[in-house]
């Protein structure tokens, strides 16, 4: 769900006119896929861009403080440096072209990328620290992953994962040891329900803080490929529908966690499921959950 964030900070940089959706990616970040691809084809995984598993993509909480984000971000990129797909061609889902739009708000906006959101879409909010943010705020209580121990992950946990970050079971449970994300922009915040609840309070509001009604209208404005084809995405939401209900959502997930929020904006609910445990069905749950609040 960190991706929402992300792409809430760009499209602010976007309306105070530090950033425009059609500047080419290079301009702030050089890549080995050619021209052509924009910060708008970023947002709506559109740019082509490939998406290998990022379970790996990470790093403990004693290498953190020092960790080269960018060393690692250049890494990846030449590991996997051919596009998928022509800019704008197809929707094709991308952590490295997420992980590319922190590079976009750093270079525009002069800060490093968490203390620019921090400051401008969390703090706005009402977050704190300790409801969201890029730091585990008390290791002590700190959710653990977990990993089902009869399901297909754990059988591949060590083509996924590494060893380090592989703990011990807990009955039917693996336990994952606490990580953080080698990209904070495509996946790296750390929180709860509540912190994540302010946000879609603020998607339901009539004039939102973080936005202006224009740039809101942007935020939600589905997207089309360069043949014309509707796209399930807006520039920072996923499109979907419960019944005959559409909603905004986000999904997110990783070595032991699975989460799901929701915004159904005809209706004025937002919905936010957060688990400890890769397999939970959260949009199921969810389901079952939103068609109650419904009615």
């Amino acid at each position: 769900m960190s991706k929402t964030i992300t792409a809430a900070a760009v499209l602010q940089l976007v309306a105070a006119r530090q950033a425009a959706l059609d500047d080419p990616i290079d301009k702030y970040h050089t890549t080995p896929y050619g021209p052509g691809i924009s910060i708008r084809h970023l947002l709506a995984h559109l740019s082509g861009i490939p998406n290998p598993i990022p379970l790996r993509w990470v790093h403990s909480a004693a290498r953190h403080a020092g960790f080269d984000e960018q060393a690692a971000l250049d890494a990846e990129m030449r590991a996997h440096p051919r596009s998928a797909s022509a800019p704008g061609a197809r929707y094709r889902y991308s952590n490295i072209g997420y992980w590319l739009l922190g590079s976009v708000v750093e270079r525009a906006s002069g800060q490093p990328f968490a203390s620019y959101v921090t400051e401008r879409v969390l703090t706005p909010l009402g977050i704190s620290g300790s409801d969201l943010g890029y730091v585990i705020p008390d290791p002590s209580r700190h959710a653990h992953g977990y990993l089902e121990k009869y399901s297909f992950m754990n059988l591949a946990k060590r083509l996924l994962i590494d060893r380090e970050f592989i703990g011990s079971y807990e009955g039917p449970w693996l336990r994952i040891e606490p990580h953080y994300m080698n990209g904070p922009a495509f996946g790296g915040l750390v929180g709860t329900a509540h912190g994540f609840g302010k946000l879609l309070q603020d998607e339901l509001r009539a004039q939102s803080v973080l936005f202006d009604r224009a740039t809101r209208s942007v935020f939600y404005a589905s997207q089309r490929t360069t043949t014309g084809r509707l796209v399930p995405m807006t520039l920072g939401w996923h499109i979907g529908a419960l019944g005959d209900i559409p909603f905004f959502y986000k999904e997110g997930g990783g070595g032991g966690f699975h989460c799901e929020m929701r915004v159904y904006r005809a209706t004025g609910l937002g919905t936010v499921l957060m688990s400890n445990a890769t397999g939970f069905a959260v949009r199921r749950c969810l389901n079952g959950l939103d068609r109650v609040f419904l009615g």
